[in-house]
């Protein structure tokens, strides 16, 4: 067999091919790198490319202090603060019936005024970063946060007046 017939014996065995799993023949890109090679590769939506290390963090963990019990959460799935706060009023305010004797005017925050300051009532929102520092969350972007966050710990917030002395004056 000759190389001429070689290649009409391949080409008729490729067609016998495609017309029993039926698939088309694709023309090779004119390009000498194999299509997969010369397109970009594809990525998450809302994600550029450097960004796609933050789809690879696990879950972190969410603390409210005086509880025993601990929740985790993916930041990875959350775009913004406003989202995380969300998600933090769902976890502790509004699934609890213990929530820490909020009354319903502090609960009746609507969506678009959430934020952190206010995601759960009487509480401050910090994370632990790869360091282990506690550092207070908002503070840097919502990309970098994602990143360098390893721990949510929800802290009661210290007011200025002392409980046992308000009676006293």
């Amino acid at each position: 067999m000759n190389g001429f017939e070689a290649q009409q014996r391949q080409e008729s065995l490729k067609r016998r091919w495609q017309d029993i799993t039926g698939v088309p023949e694709c023309p090779r890109p004119a390009s000498s790198l194999p299509s997969f090679m010369s397109t970009k590769p594809k990525t998450f939506p809302g994600f550029e490319d450097d960004d796609l290390v933050s789809t690879m963090i696990p879950p972190v963990t969410v603390v409210l202090e005086g509880r025993s019990i601990c929740q985790r959460i993916s930041l990875h799935k959350h775009a913004s603060y406003h989202s995380l706060a969300k998600a933090l009023r769902q976890m502790f305010v509004d699934g609890s019936s213990d929530s820490g004797g909020s009354t319903a005017s502090e609960s009746s925050v609507g969506d678009h005024d959430l934020d952190l300051t206010n995601a759960v009532p009487g509480h401050l929102i910090a994370y632990e970063d790869i360091e282990s520092d506690l550092l207070l969350a908002g503070d840097l972007n919502w990309k970098d946060f994602v990143r360098v966050a390893k721990r949510i710990r929800i802290l009661p917030a210290k007011g200025s007046s002392r409980k046992g002395t308000a009676g006293a004056a």
